[in-house]
């Protein structure tokens, strides 16, 4: 087997190929996975707990599986980067809270554990904001994650570590979840592909209002076909989560052969109801000009979702009331700004809201099927703004408007969360600032294949123009440790004598 240094820059799927093929070792992919995040990871923070000692010795029983002749899993021997929100066996999981400094789960959730099946190594967690919310990741416990492609902005979020860490290339496969658009932005902002799946499509364990579909598990990719490869490994049924369904995991191995020129495709720059930026709108009409004669047709399409922004209001603070009310009651200041503004926000509502905001996602739903009879997809901008420094804790305004809280400015990803639509943000070069350009493609209702297979078609387009295809970033520049990413830290995650918390882990 051989040693390769560029090992971490290969796709997810070439990396399993060649495991499978002996050309070369888990052991030696760790090995450089591990390098870089040592090397890399000083510069933006998106790795938090690790356990290198038992990731070293899963790579070792997954290499004497491979020279043994075993049956090998879809991920098997792939280090695995797994959000901080996600409890993971034996590793330190804060989900970015002072009050789970300490915190070791005994159990790992359905996903961690589907992933674990199918031969990926658990290797580190990746970074948070404070218990998931909002979309600027920075916590208390580990500090902010900073833009691969400029440190200084945020990454995104909720899913911002794993989003960082793939355009890094420190680790081929890392997990990610969207209530929001906690998988799309950070993905868009950094340069990577994210995937919000229909609800129950991925088993999502922790929720704690199992039948609500706005929050969902999923994968997050350097490519789609990394996504797709994460995706077979982990859905399917699931009696963790009543909303989960049987469907045959391996028909999303692999993306979908599809035309671009078969499709009818629209577009809209704000869904008729999202304040986006005028440079984002811009931006966005060039993409749309240079992509529209790949298509069959490409027309803009018009939108009525109602009073959409109170409807996620209600929805969304219905959960952190469910998830927050013991801690709120314990101590109302042990909780971060933005999730105690969500509790206390949910709190002070009531059943009439609740009943309301149920049917009027219902009409909101309806309404949106009219455009999938005419259109194969959906495509929009990602995010309204450029990243910003990661020090401000939300976008206050977009285009001059004040925003009325600090997640109004994720109207775009959130008004498709509340339709149930599969959803992609694509890589599409970069906006003015120079910073990643992400294209949010929405699917039809239940339409994940075809929403997977029209962005790997889109991808391979974009591929071929140095404009739109995916940007990397310039990893000489983010050898330097930025110190400042962890000054919002208040005191380190809680750790024995040995540096460790107990079981050889170390916190990154």
């Amino acid at each position: 087997m051989s040693q390769d240094n560029e090992l971490p820059g290969r796709s997810a799927v070439q990396l399993r190929r060649m495991i499978g093929a002996k050309e070369i070792s888990p052991v030696e992919l760790l090995e450089a996975c591990i390098a870089r995040i040592e090397a890399v990871n000083p510069a933006v923070n998106a790795i938090t707990a690790t356990d290198f000692p038992a990731a070293r010795a899963a790579a070792k029983r997954a290499e004497k599986q491979v020279l043994d002749g075993e049956m090998l899993g879809l991920l098997h021997g792939l280090p695995l980067g797994v959000k901080d929100l996600e409890n993971t066996a034996g590793l330190l999981t804060t989900y970015g809270s002072p009050m789970s400094r300490g915190n070791v789960p005994t159990h790992d959730v359905v996903l961690v554990e589907r992933l674990r099946a199918a031969g990926a190594i658990v290797t580190a967690k990746t970074n948070v904001p404070e218990l998931g919310a909002g979309a600027n990741t920075r916590n208390p416990v580990w500090g902010a994650t900073g833009n691969p492609f400029n440190t200084a902005l945020n990454a995104g979020g909720s899913s911002g570590g794993s989003a960082a860490a793939l355009a890094c290339d420190m680790l081929p496969v890392c997990t990610g979840s969207d209530t929001g658009g906690s998988l799309r932005i950070p993905a868009s902002k950094c340069g990577v592909v994210g995937f919000r799946p229909t609800p129950g499509l991925v088993p999502n364990s922790r929720k704690v209002l199992g039948w609500t579909p706005i929050s969902v598990v999923g994968p997050m990719g350097r490519t789609v076909a990394e996504a797709c490869l994460q995706l077979a490994a982990t859905a399917g049924l699931s009696a963790g989560d009543p909303l989960s369904f049987t469907v045959d995991p391996l028909s999303f191995a692999t993306p979908a052969d599809v035309d671009p020129g078969s499709l009818r495709v629209g577009w809209t720059e704000d869904f008729g109801s999202c304040d986006v930026d005028a440079s984002i709108r811009q931006v966005f009409r060039e993409r749309i000009a240079l992509i529209a004669p790949s298509f069959r047709s490409c027309e803009e399409v018009s939108f009525d979702l109602g009073d959409v922004h109170r409807c996620f209001d209600v929805i969304r603070a219905e959960s952190f009331v469910a998830g927050l009310h013991d801690a709120y009651a314990r101590d109302p200041k042990q909780l971060g700004p933005n999730t105690r503004a969500n509790y206390e926000l949910g709190a002070s509502m009531s059943l009439t809201d609740s009943a309301w905001a149920q049917a009027e996602q219902t009409r909101i739903f309806k309404r949106f099927q009219n455009a999938f009879q005419e259109y194969d997809v959906i495509l929009s901008p990602t995010t309204p703004v450029s990243p910003f420094p990661w020090q401000q804790l939300y976008a206050a305004q977009i285009d001059g408007r004040e925003q009325d809280n600090y997640y109004r400015w994720l109207a775009l990803t959130y008004v498709v969360t509340l339709t149930t639509h599969p959803a992609v943000s694509l890589p599409c070069g970069l906006d003015d600032a120079g910073m990643p350009f992400g294209l949010q493609i929405v699917g039809p209702f239940h339409g994940d294949r075809k929403t997977l297979a029209v962005a790997h078609a889109m991808e391979q387009v974009f591929a071929q123009s140095p404009v739109l295809r995916r940007p990397r970033p310039d990893l000489s520049k983010l050898t330097k440790p930025d110190a400042s990413l962890k000054s919002i830290v208040t005191s380190p995650p809680i750790l024995n004598e040995s540096g460790s918390n107990g079981s050889g882990l170390s916190a990154v």
